[in-house]
């Protein structure tokens, strides 16, 4: 971790690593739950039996458990660092995950990403580390 992050006052540990547990686990969350889908396939017809044979095939995915699960983990780290910080400065530095997509959609999902879309993520990069120089706390705690 970079001594600028661990010298200011307000930025704790607890709050870096529960970011990056955010940044983490939304997007292998929603690529699990996307590759779960994608091998399940769509309701051929709006027939009743069609979409319990869809339901069943979802209950019985391992890939959609462990989405839930990463999105389970994901939503209490979000809550906890909401409690450490002002949602103003959580929400842009968890931004990050942006790039975990990118990556992942890459590299598991085999999907292309063109120089556009690198560069996007860039700039969304680079906006991710001016809101984390500034304080993550702005209001008094309650």
């Amino acid at each position: 971790m970079s001594n600028s992050i661990k010298s200011r006052p307000g930025v704790h540990l607890k709050t870096f690593i529960f970011l990056l547990f955010i940044a983490f686990f939304a997007p292998v969350g929603n690529v699990m739950l996307s590759k779960g889908m994608k091998g399940i396939g769509s309701a051929r017809t709006w027939e009743p039996a069609g979409f319990l044979h869809i339901l069943v095939r979802i209950l019985t995915s391992a890939y959609i458990w462990m989405g839930i699960a990463c999105l389970l983990a994901f939503f209490v780290a979000y809550m906890l660092v909401l409690t450490w910080a002002d949602y103003s400065y959580v929400q842009p530095a968890s931004a990050f995950s942006y790039a975990v997509v990118a990556f992942l959609g890459f590299f598991l999902l085999n999907e292309t990403v063109n120089l556009v879309r690198w560069s996007g993520i860039a700039v969304i990069c680079l906006g991710v580390v001016i809101v984390g120089h500034t304080h993550p706390r702005t209001t008094e705690k309650s």
